[in-house]
């Protein structure tokens, strides 16, 4: 019988990593922030550092997320930094990220002890691995799909965001999570003439409303600047915040990335997709209700209203629960098309798409607080908040919808529909560059789709700042099974 000699060859990327492995170790590099007893350290924590560091879809990134990515390999986790999948010939590229911790915004119980609140209770998000700091990575890469843009201002081109959280808790009751948020401030807009109907141009105010902003605080509401609710210099998120007295005085527009929870060794990751089919704001008229306006807990508003049935809020459209709630049933009549399915946004019958959005596009919840907030002159001069955001809604989503149910379907809200004159829907989305903040926040079932405690930072456990990529750099290695 022939003696046969079997010879094993590793993949080449564990040859690169253990390469890595070794210069690293000769170099004298120190393991990063292992927990200190009793809890337990991440044992392959140099040769987890080399493998992210080696990536393709890593290697060629600013080096301070390149940091970030690595200094989360090199702790204990379930998972690796998510690896980014190309979704096109050509990889994706990198043109923007975030990097979250825990520093830019008021304390809270989610975060940090308080006496007589929480000092003898388990604490419920942060404080994972005896006290390593949870700190976060945000990528979001461009795909070069044939026929579609890759410049990101675009709002046509299709982006990938990639999100690592290491050090929080996973969330076990009540169907609870951690979300994660783009956010981009209201600034205040050009000034222009009205229309005919002496209303505001799209994304433009009056000359009197420009003098009506121009009178408040110290002046700050320029054309240009961020908004202020208060005409004072930008107050942004701070630690130093005091929730109601203290908080932020510019106005947030907040875009879902989904629903994370954590795994075994506290860290979370999750996949989203930006795009004109997902570039979608939650129903602005929930925000009275979340308890994060300052007398609205006091009030006894927490709850009180429910956007689980589409329409156009207090002051529009209440439709039927059985044309447009959750039909569990499939059935061939648009009245009774089935359990409703926000992904559902493009078919080659516009009959199947789906109709009952709850969302509305970013570029109208930026009208809506335009007429909200800054046209003070043209648009229900004299009427007070909450009913002026009840009214601007109503408002504005009469401009797209086109049946007069008050929501914005699928095919209403393309981006390749006509709506309110103009010959395509490119101005209802904000493009993903003008998102320039990140906050993840601790949720619980409440049935809303704004963030609790919405807009204040009482459910942030979070937050960080954009950093502009330009040019782009490659961000992917590999190529997803799906180019969808």
């Amino acid at each position: 019988m022939r003696h046969q000699t079997r010879i094993s060859f590793k993949p080449m990327a564990a040859v690169r990593a253990t390469m890595a492995f070794l210069a690293l170790s000769a170099s004298g590099s120190t393991l990063a922030e292992q927990p200190p007893p009793p809890c337990h350290p991440n044992p392959h924590a140099l040769f987890d550092r080399a493998i992210v560091h080696l990536r393709g879809d890593v290697r060629n990134l600013p080096r301070r997320l390149q940091e970030r990515l690595e200094r989360m390999a090199e702790r204990p986790h379930t998972y690796l930094p998510m690896q980014a999948f190309a979704e096109a010939d050509k990889p994706s590229q990198l043109f923007q990220y975030y990097l979250l911790d825990t520093t830019g915004f008021e304390a809270n119980p989610f975060t940090a002890r308080f006496p007589g609140i929480n000092d003898q209770a388990m604490l419920t998000a942060t404080g994972g691995n005896c006290g390593l700091p949870t700190i976060g990575a945000v990528r979001l890469v461009v795909e070069p799909k044939p026929d579609l843009p890759t410049d990101p201002q675009n709002v046509r081109a299709f982006i990938d965001v990639f999100t690592d959280l290491s050090n929080l808790f996973v969330i076990n009751n009540e169907s609870g999570w951690y979300e994660g948020w783009m956010i981009h401030d209201l600034e205040v807009p050009a000034v222009a003439a009205p229309n005919a109907d002496g209303r505001a141009q799209f994304g433009t105010m009056t000359a009197a409303d420009a003098a009506a902003l121009r009178a408040m605080g110290s002046h700050n509401n320029e054309p240009g600047k961020l908004f202020t609710m208060d005409g004072n210099a930008p107050h942004l998120p701070s630690s130093s915040d005091q929730f109601p007295s203290r908080q932020t005085n510019i106005v947030p527009i907040q875009l879902s990335m989904g629903a994370v929870n954590c795994m075994q060794q506290t860290d979370c990751h999750g996949y989203w997709e930006f795009n004109y089919t997902t570039n979608w704001i939650h129903p602005l008229y929930e925000l009275p209700f979340t308890g994060g306006i300052p007398g609205t807990f006091e009030a006894g508003n927490i709850g009180a209203l429910s956007s689980l049935i589409p329409g156009s809020g207090p002051a529009g459209v209440k439709n039927n629960p059985i044309g447009y709630g959750d039909n569990p049933n499939t059935a061939g009549t648009l009245q009774a098309s089935g359990p409703r399915d926000p992904d559902k946004f493009d078919a080659d019958v516009d009959a199947q798409r789906e109709y009952r959005q709850r969302f509305i596009p970013s570029g109208l919840a930026r009208e809506i607080l335009l007429d909200t907030y800054v046209r003070l002159a043209s648009f229900e001069p004299g009427v007070a908040f909450p009913q002026r955001l009840y009214d601007a809604y109503v408002a504005q989503v009469q401009r797209v919808d086109q049946n007069g149910d008050g929501v914005i379907s699928a095919l209403e809200g393309d981006v390749d529909s006509a709506s309110d004159g103009f010959a395509d829907n490119t101005r209802l989305f904000l493009p993903a560059p003008s998102f320039r903040r990140f906050a993840v926040t601790r949720e619980i079932n409440d049935g809303m789709l704004a963030p609790r405690f919405a807009p204040s930072q009482r459910a942030w456990v979070l937050s960080g700042m954009a950093t502009a990529v330009s040019p782009a750099v490659r961000a992917s290695e590999g190529r997803d099974g799906d180019d969808r």
